[in-house]
This record gives structure tokens, sequence and C-alpha cells, in this order.
């Protein structure tokens, strides 16, 4: 994966400093003043929060995320004008990372989101990271120890969804990593089939949307993640997700997107926008253009009223701002880095 990992985990615990929740609630107040009519809504530490639109944009805006105490920092150092270019962070949805591998730990951070979720409004938007063998041992290897530890987990996430509205984004790159040999023939079968009965889970909870990923237009083409996706169970699911944690351009990802909609009977998908407006980075090495690429910018805003009838959502599900991995400076991956979220936000069109 492109280093995305939760921000209340052991595996991302960089947040050294803490906000003050009262100091969050102002400084998204302030940043909810542009969200064109959004309710404002209260949230779990008692502050106000203006949510966006939720005609256009229904997912939840988290005031206890790493943009959201930046902010409230840099307005405490008087530094006016680095806080309202984080507000272009802070004021939007962005994913959950569920990483943790103790079950009643991604539990209670499924049931806790979901339930602040729920209280404004809102739907929950969540990404489940903990396949066996996850990432290849590179910078965000772990995941569960086999496969049974992997459904329990799964069935211990869906416990703490239960019947509150979520968008899950299933798996970053478990799939990519089949097709392009990373992962290791002998555990194909076995990350199908959890694969596929995690959606099964999922989908039989009453209000949960699944998007399993579906790869970007960097990496393997439709025809190679056909029937890797097939024997996946993309069929029960609600469609897939493309250019997670990747850059993309829109135009570029709805087009990739589109040709592997039809090989799936016009499979809707969501599009990872939140990193994507200067699309990749095209020098250095080029095993590592994906790592923390300097000069990128936020992309479009989440969002459900996208360019394409086949898009169901523009999303961002990489958490802007957080590293990629120990690449180019940057500190382990997921951790929040806030120079680098300065460049996305300066960077935005």
């Amino acid at each position: 994966m492109y280093g995305s990992e939760d921000h209340r985990t052991s595996r991302s615990a960089g947040r050294g400093w803490k906000a003050s929740a009262a100091a969050v609630g102002a400084a998204l107040l302030i940043a909810g003043c542009s969200s064109d009519g959004g309710e404002a809504d209260p949230d779990p530490s008692g502050s106000q929060v203006r949510q966006q639109p939720k005609a256009s944009d229904p997912y939840w805006v988290d005031p206890r995320g790493n943009a959201a105490q930046q902010v409230a920092e840099y307005r405490q150092d008087g530094n006016d004008a680095a806080a309202r270019q984080i507000e272009k962070i802070a004021s939007q949805p962005v994913a959950e990372w569920i990483t943790d591998p103790d079950n009643a730990a991604a539990e209670t951070q499924a049931r806790e989101h979901t339930e602040a979720a729920t209280k404004a409004d809102r739907d929950a938007l969540l990404a489940l990271y903990n396949i066996p063998h996850r990432d290849c041992g590179q910078y965000s290897k772990g995941g569960a120890a086999d496969g049974n530890a992997y459904r329990a987990w799964i069935d211990s996430v869906a416990q703490g969804i239960g019947d509150r509205n979520a968008t899950v984004i299933l798996e970053p790159d478990a799939l990519l990593h089949v097709v392009d040999g990373c992962t290791p023939g002998e555990f194909h079968g076995e990350r199908f089939d959890l694969l596929k009965g995690a959606i099964e889970k999922l989908k039989s909870l009453k209000n949960t949307k699944v998007y399993l990923d579906g790869g970007n237009p960097g990496g393997p083409k439709p025809d190679d993640l056909y029937q890797p996706l097939k024997s996946a169970g993309i069929d029960q699911a609600d469609g897939f997700a493309v250019n997670v944690s990747n850059y993309y351009g829109t135009a570029e990802s709805t087009a990739f997107g589109k040709e592997l909609s039809m090989k799936f009977g016009n499979k809707p998908f969501v599009i990872d926008t939140s990193r994507n407006g200067n699309g990749p980075y095209t020098e250095g090495d080029p095993d590592e253009r994906w790592c923390n690429p300097p000069g990128r910018a936020l992309g479009e805003a989440p969002t459900t009223k996208t360019a394409d009838e086949a898009v169901d959502a523009y999303l961002w599900i990489k958490r802007p701002g957080e590293s990629d991995g120990e690449c180019k400076g940057g500190p382990p991956a997921g951790q929040w880095w806030p120079e680098y979220a300065l460049g996305l936000a300066k960077g935005a069109k």
C-alpha cells in the first residue's frame, strides 16, 4: 500500500501534540464557514462543526483528525496563513482507516466512528486495511496473522458498524499485489476467499456500501484485473475504488475506471481525489515516484455530484498530509506531516 494508516492506531502514533477540544472545535467552525450552507452539528467532544452539504457530500467531517488539530495549533501560534491552508483539508471528510489487528480495538473504532457520523446525520467513510501479508513487507507491512484471524477481524468490524450508514473501501492494493506478483502465489487463493467473505459479511449489514480496490491507471491493466476482481466477489460489492492513495488525475482515473466497469456490466466506482490535483510525479526513481512525491496538490473536494454517471463519488480515501512512508524525508507511513500537508493545500486549484 502507499502508506496510509489510521491516525489512532499504534502504528501511526506520530501525533506528539494534542490540541484542546475547544481549540479544535473553534478551528473547524471557522473552516466550516466555507462549506456552502452545510449544517452545524455537535461532535462527541461537545464542540460545533459545520458539515458539508449532505445532498452533495454525505460523508462525516471528523473534528478530531490530524488536520483539525494542526489548524488549532497554527491558530494558537498566530500562524493564520498556514491555518487557512490546512483548513482546506480539515473541512473535508476523509476516510477512517481501520488497521489495528486487535479485534476489540477494530470493533471499537468502527463503532465510535459510525456512531459519531450518525449523530451528525452523515455517513461514515471507512477504509479496511488488514489483509494477511499486507503490502508485501514494504512501508505498510503487517495485517492479520492468518485467514482465520482476518475473518474474525471482519466480523468484529461489521459488529462495530451495525446498522449505521457506512461506505467501506476494502483492502487497498490487495488485488494489485496479486496481479503484479508482489504477493506470493501460494496466498492468492486465500486472498480471493478472504475478500469475497469480507464483501459478503459487510453487505449483510443493513446500510453498508462496499467498494473493492480496483487499481489505478499506472498499475495493472483492466484486462489483468478482471479475473482477480471476479474471484474476489466484485459482483456482490457495490462497486470498486480507483486511484486509492495515488496521484492520477480525475479524467485519467475516470477513463480507466470506465474501461474496467464495462467488464462488469457497468459497475459503479469511486475515485480517490485526495492528492491528484497535479497528477502523478514523473521524475526520480520510477519505483519511488508514488512515495511522498513533491509538488502534488489536493484534488476535487469529496462529492457525489461527479462529472460522469459511472462515478458514484469523488472521495478523499488517503488522508491528505499523512506520510506514504519513510522516503523523501517523510515520517513513517500514516504519520501526520504538516509540511507536506501545507504543500498539498497550497497547490490546490
